[in-house]
This record gives C-alpha cells, sequence and structure tokens, in this order.
C-alpha cells in the first residue's frame, strides 16, 4: 500500500491490448432479452439509503457553454440530464463532480437531475424505465443491462479496484477456501462484487448455494453491511469501500484485499454509462457530462485533502451516515480514480459473468464500450 491515495493505471502495453481485443472477438455476438422496469427517483431499498433528487440550472450562456465543452455548443444539448449515485469511493469521481460543481457549470442550460441508488440492481431498473440518462455502476450490472435489451453505452471508466473481502472478527476463516457453509454479503445479485465473489469461490473449490454449493449469498446495500455485521447477520462481507474501512474498523478482519480480488488490482470496478439513444440525440452533452467527468477525476489526483472532503460530504448526505477521515483515507488507497478503462480486464470481466450464469452469451464490447469522445477531451 502506497501512501497516495489515488493512482492512476498506465495505458496498457500492445500485447495486454492485443489480448483484450482478441477476448472482445472471441466473446461476441449476444441476443439481447427483455428488461424490467423500475421508477427512479424513489427509494426502493427501505434500508435508509435514500434515492434523493437535486436539480440544479446554470445561467451559463451557449457561449460559455461553448467553451466549457469544446464542440459541444455546436451540438445538440438535452433540457435535463439525469445522473444516478451510489454512496460508494468507488463512485469518487460523480460525488466530487456534483459536490465541486463540475457537472452544472460544464452542462451550462442543461438542467442537472441526480438520484441516489443504492445497487446496480436500482440503476437497471430505473433505465429499462426510461427515467435515467446516465449513471455510475459497476461494469456487471451494466453488461448485464446491456444483454436484456437495454440500451446503454459505456463512454467512460470511473474507478478500479476499490472492494475488499472481510470476515467477523470471531471467525475462525484463514483463507477464502474456509468459506464452505458461510454466509456472505455482497451488494446486489449480479453486482460485480458478486460475480467477483462467485470467481474467488470457483478458484478455491466452492459453490454458491444457488449453483449447488454450500456458501449462501447474501444481498446487503452496502451502506447497511456494518449493521448486517454487528447483529451477526452474515459471516464476511465482499464490499465496496468505503465500507469495507468502515467494517474493518468496528471489527471485522481483512481476509482478502482489493489486490487479491482479481487482477492484482488493476480492474475496472466503475464504469460511467449513458443511455444511447440520450447521448447520439445530445451529443453536446454528453460531451459536457464526460469532460465534467474528467476534471472531477483530475481533482480527486490533484486535491485529495478536498477530494476526500467532498466525497465524505455527499456520503453523509446520502446515507446520514459520515465515515472518519481515517477510515476515508483507508478506503481511498485501495481505490484508484480514472476515466480509462482497462480493456483486457472488462473483456475478461464478461466471461467471468458467464461462469456466474448471469448471462448466457458475453456482450459485444465493440457495441457496449466508446471511449472515443472522453479521450478527445482535455483535462
Amino acid at each position: 500500500m502506497t501512501d497516495t491515495p489515488f493512482r492512476f493505471r498506465a495505458p496498457l502495453s500492445p500485447p495486454r491490448l492485443a489480448l483484450g481485443l482478441l477476448l472482445t472477438t472471441l466473446l461476441a455476438a449476444c441476443s439481447p432479452q427483455g428488461g424490467n422496469s423500475a421508477t427512479s427517483g424513489t427509494d426502493t431499498s427501505g434500508t435508509g439509503t435514500s434515492s434523493t433528487d437535486t436539480t440544479s440550472t446554470s445561467g451559463t450562456s451557449s457561449t460559455a457553454q461553448t467553451e466549457q465543452t469544446g464542440q459541444a455548443g455546436a451540438e445538440a444539448t438535452a433540457p435535463e440530464l439525469r445522473l444516478g449515485l451510489f454512496p460508494n469511493v468507488t463512485h469518487a469521481a460523480g460525488l466530487v463532480g456534483v459536490d465541486q460543481g463540475f457537472f452544472t457549470k460544464s452542462l451550462g442550460n442543461t438542467a442537472l437531475k441526480v438520484s441516489h441508488f443504492a445497487n446496480g440492481s436500482q440503476i437497471n431498473e430505473a433505465f429499462a424505465a426510461g427515467t435515467l440518462d446516465a449513471a455510475y455502476v459497476g461494469p456487471g450490472p451494466a453488461m448485464n443491462a446491456f444483454m436484456q435489451g437495454v440500451p446503454l453505452k459505456i463512454y467512460a471508466g470511473a474507478a478500479n479496484a476499490g472492494a475488499v473481502l472481510v470476515v467477523q472478527p470471531d471467525s475462525g476463516a484463514q483463507s477464502v477456501a474456509d468459506l464452505a457453509g458461510k454466509k456472505v454479503a455482497v451488494p446486489t445479485r449480479g453486482s460485480t462484487q458478486d460475480i467477483s465473489l462467485r470467481h474467488l469461490l470457483h478458484e478455491n473449490g466452492l459453490k454458491t448455494a444457488d449453483e449447488g454449493g454450500d456458501v449462501t449469498v447474501v444481498p446487503i446495500n452496502p451502506a447497511d453491511m456494518p449493521a448486517a455485521f454487528a447483529s451477526g447477520q452474515v459471516e464476511a462481507a465482499l464490499v465496496q469501500e468505503p465500507w469495507g474501512a468502515v467494517l474493518e474498523n468496528q471489527g471485522a478482519r481483512l481476509l482478502v484485499d482489493e489486490k487479491g480480488i482479481w487482477a492484482g488490482g488493476d480492474y475496472t470496478t466503475t464504469v460511467l454509462v449513458v443511455n444511447r439513444e440520450y447521448a447520439e440525440q445530445y451529443p453536446g452533452t454528453l460531451r459536457a457530462l464526460l469532460g465534467a467527468h474528467r476534471q472531477a477525476v483530475a481533482f480527486v489526483q490533484d486535491q485529495p485533502d478536498e477530494a476526500r472532503a467532498a466525497v465524505t460530504r455527499q456520503l453523509e448526505e446520502m446515507t446520514g451516515k459520515r465515515p472518519s477521515d481515517a477510515e476515508l483515507q483507508k478506503a481511498l488507497s485501495r481505490t484508484q480514480v480514472t476515466w480509462d478503462i482497462n480493456a483486457d480486464t472488462l473483456a475478461e470481466y464478461a466471461a467471468l459473468n458467464q461462469e456466474a450464469g448471469f448471462s448466457r452469451q458475453a456482450p459485444d464490447l465493440g457495441e457496449l464500450l466508446d471511449l472515443s469522445v472522453v479521450r478527445s477531451l482535455n483535462e
């Protein structure tokens, strides 16, 4: 562990990129299925993590908007952008973008409406219902929604790593293999952490109960896992930060750190997705959103203390819970905030998604992923 709280991934080497492209080709071709619908902007969790809406408009002129977003002033812009966020450190770029007003300023005359969600299932339901335009979400839920016919596209990365596996302080588990017969919490079924857990179990000769094994997966919203641990509801959890650090602070023992979860910690945990039809209709708004996203990522890198304070404010507003500064520092040291995506591990993740049984086929990453716009922008 380094003392620098935020680390940016180095560009992919040619061999790794070639591997990613090869995996993508082999995993391509899908048959979309119908998705489920839900209503955004409501508290669907029933757990205290509300889906609060915050709407803001800017009086920025069209000329100023052109200056802020490059070519956006000459492209169509939307009257409103509905953005979804989780109360997790892996969503730090989005949290900072809201807190510092980067989105509002960059969007200009486009009104920003922010909705808070507890997990990827809620995000997918909102997209399927047509009540979200963009969101920060894990690659697992994004792929599953895409495969179900929801018109999503990944336009940027947001975070790598940032999740850990912890166990109860009195647990006898010394390795993943010792989780046999135990209850393990994940944010929701089909989440990035659920898929990662199943892969870890398979590597250690275990299976979940729904696969015919004896490890019970229990979906619990991350912000509620500390209470679930305290009550003995589960014996372990694979969870995003800062909730892993919070659990450790209340006595949980770290079993697998962010590097041990997968690929030495160099794997995409959060992406920024946009409704494809919305992005095509309003390319100026897409550029403005991605420009603000890159600005927020740069802020996190260049001003870690201010960024940590911004994340703390947003987490408290969204959950009513305020992680300590020490917990936030630990959580952020385990999270790589970046706008880029590790194409290799995203392709591998598509295979893991199939392995976990959440998709019969892998998505065509050529259709799902488009980083051309975010790469064309200056910070």
